[in-house]
């Protein structure tokens, strides 16, 4: 490993198979049946992701399903996910490195499927709400784990171009959710959770056959216990008082109380961090400063992005009357585009770096919002007002995650789950916020009125270049060296 870790615009570092006990396959090759390990963890992100935002487009059907409950109920159906999700992804991947990653990769799959049919089956909310808690607990071992197997399996040279598939079907999946979920919320809003079942069966089978077992180096200890519920406390009350402030009431002594609380939680989880030799999270991964930079920038450009998704489904079944088929189809350039340009991140990166492609991302994204915020009326007027926004929106979705994300092959090997599960944190935690954001924002008695919507679009404006602003300043302060023996 080299003494200082490497500037955004830079290649990885190299992975010596030495690391990796027992893993001489690592070296210069990669894995012998790395494209079966890449199909199987490329759909895994993309299972986990799609559930993330493919009930977006269901919301108004799960809410008449269940007796007309409202936005602020329904949408829990998101938030517990999304809490549940981040608070769990840094100590699974902690326990997977130490466990084996392959072993809790199957295992966060099969929790993940089984919820799934439990969502399709719930006769009433809170059940529907407590199956996506369970699958939010399979996804959060799943996520930072593919990354985790991902990346040792192949050599070096590789790495962009397979982050960036892993982190272009990622927001395939993201933009897909809604067009996918129209679709299906056609025939039966149940089945957006069906469609799970073949998938999770699919990748157990398969990546039992082909998936290696990886773990970190024999002398990892597990977590120092106390980082590890300070962390789990920080980021479910957070997020708790975030998605319930409208409710509660944003100066509510209940309200107040939780976010105290919280950021209380959250200075003993930063003081660990950077006092406790075998914290949760390691003081260590932040001497990268790629990695900062990724984790600040995806929290940022996820509020910006979970925001866009929402939006845009409720905006056109609530304000242009679309239905949820109709809605779902209308969605479908924005996966295309990002598709697109999520499968050619690797030829943009090694042209260009990985800082530029981050920031036209979410300047793309910042665009979308603001061709809305200027062009989009009242009624119905898909192609000449809409459009466009969808293809900007898809366009940055495609552009930024993958860089991004890459952030975690500057880490030393045995710090790639952790590091994985530090950036989807970041990632989950932003998307919690802007649901919550937008679920506030769009609070009034007339719902259809256009100006709510406009506070959605400049939020998700000010969100995206927040992201952009970041990825340009962090990525010029100094980093210093990291230990290349411990990669601490």
């Amino acid at each position: 490993m080299p003494s200082n870790t490497q500037p955004l615009t830079s290649s990885p570092p190299v992975i010596p198979a030495a690391t990796i006990r027992g893993q001489t396959w690592l070296a210069e090759e990669g894995h012998p049946q790395r494209p079966w390990i890449l199909a199987v963890l490329a759909s895994v992100a993309f299972m986990a992701q799609l559930d993330l935002f493919i009930v977006n487009i269901a919301i108004p059907a799960i809410g008449r399903s269940f007796g007309g409950a409202g936005l602020s109920n329904v949408s829990w159906v998101l938030n517990a996910y999304a809490i549940v999700f981040a608070a769990l992804l840094v100590p699974a991947g902690r326990l997977a490195d130490h466990f084996g990653r392959r072993r809790f990769l199957i295992a966060g799959v099969t929790i993940f499927t089984v919820a799934s049919a439990l969502c399709a089956l719930a006769p009433n909310l809170d059940v529907l709400v407590l199956g996506r808690i369970v699958q939010a607990v399979g996804a959060a071992i799943v996520v930072p784990t593919s990354l985790g197997l991902l990346l040792p399996s192949f050599p070096t040279r590789q790495h962009s171009f397979v982050v960036g598939v892993w982190a272009g079907v990622a927001a395939v999946a993201a933009s897909s959710g809604p067009p996918v979920g129209g679709l299906l919320v056609a025939i039966n809003w149940r089945w957006i959770f069906l469609i799970n079942l073949p998938i999770g069966l699919a990748v157990v089978l398969v990546g039992l056959r082909v998936l290696p077992e990886i773990r970190a180096g024999i002398n990892q200890r597990l977590p120092d216990a106390f980082s590890v519920i300070a962390l789990l406390g920080a980021i479910s009350l957070l997020i708790l008082a975030t998605v319930q402030g409208q409710s509660w009431g944003w100066a509510s002594d209940r309200t107040l109380g939780v976010f105290a609380v919280g950021a209380l939680a959250l200075g003993l989880t930063i003081y660990r961090t950077m006092h406790h030799p075998n914290a949760l999270i390691e003081a260590s991964l932040f001497q990268s400063r790629e990695f900062t930079t990724a984790a600040v920038a995806l929290f940022l450009f996820f509020v910006a992005f979970s925001v866009w998704l929402l939006i845009t489904v409720v905006f056109l079944q609530d304000v242009w009357h679309y239905s949820a088929l109709r809605a779902g189809l209308a969605m479908t350039p924005g996966p295309i585009t990002a598709a697109l340009f999520a499968l050619n991140s690797g030829r943009i990166t090694r042209r260009v770096g990985r800082a530029v492609p981050a920031i036209a991302g979410a300047f793309f994204v910042a665009a979308s919002a603001g061709y809305w915020l200027s062009s989009v009326p009242s009624h119905s007027s898909y192609f000449g007002s809409f459009l466009p926004g969808l293809i900007l929106g898809g366009a940055g979705a495609g552009l930024a995650q993958a860089p991004l994300f890459a952030a975690a092959s500057t880490l030393a090997p045995d710090r790639a789950t952790t590091g994985s599960a530090v950036l989807n944190m970041s990632r989950q935690v932003g998307s919690a916020v802007g649901v919550a954001l937008l679920v506030a924002l769009l609070a009034s008695p007339h719902p259809t009125a256009l100006g709510l919507y406009h506070r959605g679009w400049i939020a998700e404006i000010v969100a995206s270049l927040l992201a952009a602003l970041a990825i340009v300043v962090l990525r010029l302060r100094r980093s210093p060296p990291r230990d290349s023996a411990s990669g601490r």
